[in-house]
């Protein structure tokens, strides 16, 4: 990046990278009709900033936003942002009635929580089926029951059902049968309500990976979240679409030094120097979100050469292998960005602790600052 180095630490996020995504995945459903397109922007908008990626994606196109509570919905109304809104998870007592007032479609899981929203009604509800996830969403016992509820409640002016939904289980893995299992049936659980005398005015099942793997589960409207940031929802498998990460995670050094062979590094010495070395000191740790489990498997870009982190990660700081060189402070670390240097990616971490992407990029925060930037021209 041409902008200076930061004094310690941050996050970078490039708002057009995210306009970028969305724009294509926009696109990408635009093939199959009048295909309406959700960016998920739940956990502060994955670790980016809910409410400036937010804008970004309304910006670029998106029909609707997605997130988790109603607190994230009412952050949203409260930045600015008026187009339709849904939020997915809740627990009993919560504020219905200020996300009624606010506008925000609510789920519904169960009678019982149909009652609590309908009581707090008028509202636009959606209810979430589970169609073998185990997660979230009536039972397939309970649809009937559900959907009965929900026409009466409807009857009654107390909710309008806007939606009816679910989540698929792997849809990173286009081959697994739970996929044509679940689609099949969501597509059992859409009979039954219309049998019930409901008419939803969206239906939808496909997450990111589903978005670019399973065009026969679109439906009405796709719900993307990890390929919004420009982040590969299912590695190996999904095609290139010119998704662009958003996020840059940088520091620079702090200082260098000379390490000999024999010495260790770091707490427990899990790292011994085999021949003699320079090391550099970052001033992140897992305090940081920088996964603890990093130590020795990880590599950060420094000086346009790819650096282990060597011994363990530290709370406040963790320690590079510099190769022999003594660099001096204040050069620029990328532990990961959009990968156009040679510097890691999100996944190159995610593959290097044995986890996900998703996981490396919400979890980042801590003492970072977070700037937004608009490769595009702006900066705030």
């Amino acid at each position: 990046m041409s902008d200076p180095v930061p004094q310690r630490a941050e996050i970078v996020v490039d708002l057009a990278a995210v306009r970028h995504n969305v724009r294509i995945l926009k696109d990408l459903v635009s093939v199959d009709g009048p295909v309406q397109l959700m960016t998920v922007v739940k956990a502060d908008g994955y670790g980016h900033g809910m409410v400036e990626v937010a804008a970004a994606a309304r910006d670029a196109g998106a029909d609707w936003l997605g997130v988790a509570t109603i607190d994230e919905a009412l952050a949203l109304r409260a930045a600015g942002d008026e187009g339709p809104l849904l939020c997915w998870l809740s627990a009993p007592g919560d504020d219905f009635a200020a996300a009624v007032r606010a506008g925000v479609e609510v789920t519904a899981y169960s009678v019982a929580e149909l009652d609590e929203i309908a009581a707090a009604g008028p509202a636009r509800v959606q209810l979430k089926v589970d169609t073998g996830l185990s997660r979230g969403g009536a039972a397939r016992a309970d649809w009937e029951s559900l959907f009965a509820a929900a026409a009466a409640h409807e009857e009654a002016g107390r909710v309008r059902v806007t939606g009816v939904f679910s989540h698929l289980a792997a849809s990173d893995e286009p081959d697994h049968p739970a996929n044509d299992q679940q689609e099949q049936s969501f597509r059992d659980a859409l009979a039954l309500a219309e049998r019930a005398g409901l008419a939803p005015d969206v239906t939808h099942l496909a997450n990111s990976a589903a978005t670019l793997l399973r065009p026969s589960s679109h439906f009405d409207l796709v719900r993307c979240g990890i390929a919004s940031y420009g982040l590969d929802p299912a590695p190996g498998t999904s095609p290139r679409i010119g998704l662009r990460p958003a996020m840059t995670v940088r520091a620079r050094l702090v200082l260098s030094k000379e390490v000999a062979a024999g010495d260790g590094v770091s707490y427990g010495h899990t790292w011994v120097a085999p021949q003699d070395t320079t090391v550099g000191l970052v001033p992140a740790g897992y305090a940081e979100g920088i996964p603890r489990a990093a130590g020795n498997t990880a590599s950060a870009w420094v000086a346009d050469s790819l650096r282990p982190v060597r011994g363990r990660v530290c709370m406040d700081q963790l320690v590079v292998d510099l190769q022999g060189e003594l660099l001096p402070p204040g050069t620029e670390v990328v532990l990961f960005g959009p990968g156009d240097r040679g510097e890691p990616t999100a996944q190159d971490w995610a593959e290097a602790v044995g986890t996900i992407s998703y996981e490396i990029v919400t979890r980042v925060g801590g003492r970072l600052v977070r700037r937004h930037v608009d490769s595009e021209g702006t900066t705030r």
